[in-house]
């Protein structure tokens, strides 16, 4: 194995869902630097589709408290549908990256109230001190949205790389004409997704946990 591909597998190995942040905001030259990085993801003939909305420390923390408060009564509505619904091993393997989250912060089964507070946290951004929202263009559908998925994982590992925690966050796409206004997004792009970005919180029980991953055997057919 060559000395990139070991480092590459050690990033993607070392990469988790970041759920509670250090309050320092991360230099905004080392967020430049890892979506530089990103930019070389491959897209449908380059096409290059995605459009990042990048956050400061002080428009995060704005995003985060009217984020949280229009979450806790609004209509949920996306501009991309969401699963209609999760079946077999991929419904598993949700409940169980859910119950991990909640065993590690102490939820009990059947505390809805304190299982909801969780949820809620999505909206204030788990408390990250930098946000970036994440748009495609309408026309590419599907295609488009396929690159921008490239380009969200390309971010998450340049960030991994540079020690920055992260988290992709379909749950601001919740609430897409919310986020439409808040940043004058354009009518012919689809609101996709964020991604909250910090110094991870080594002591926090949100982070104390790692999910599993699939033997590749499971995902691969061989022909």
């Amino acid at each position: 194995m060559t000395d990139a591909a070991d480092t590459l597998g050690t990033i993607l190995r070392a990469r988790f869902s970041c759920r509670a942040y250090l309050k320092d905001p991360v230099p905004r030259a080392l967020i430049d630097a890892a979506l530089a990085d990103a930019q070389h993801v491959a897209s449908w003939c380059n096409s290059q589709p995605w459009q990042v909305t990048a956050c400061g420390a002080e428009e995060t923390a704005r995003l985060a408290k009217a984020l949280y408060a229009h979450a806790t009564d609004a209509r949920h509505q996306s501009d991309v549908p969401f699963p209609e619904r999760y079946e077999g091993i991929y419904k598993a393997r949700r409940s169980d990256c859910g119950w991990q989250l909640y065993d590690a912060v102490g939820v009990q089964k059947g505390d809805r109230a304190a299982s909801a507070a969780q949820m809620h946290e999505n909206f204030r951004l788990f408390g990250a001190p930098n946000f970036l929202l994440i748009t495609t263009p309408k026309a590419l559908g599907a295609y488009g949205i396929l690159d921008c998925g490239a380009f969200v994982t390309g971010t998450l590992l340049a960030l991994q790389a540079r020690g920055i925690g992260s988290v992709a966050m379909a749950s601001v796409a919740g609430f897409s004409p919310f986020m439409r206004d808040w940043f004058a997004i354009a009518e012919d792009r689809d609101v996709l997704c964020g991604i909250a970005l910090g110094w991870p919180d080594p002591d926090h029980a949100a982070n104390s946990f790692r999910t599993s991953r699939a033997d590749p055997a499971e995902a691969v057919d061989w022909r």
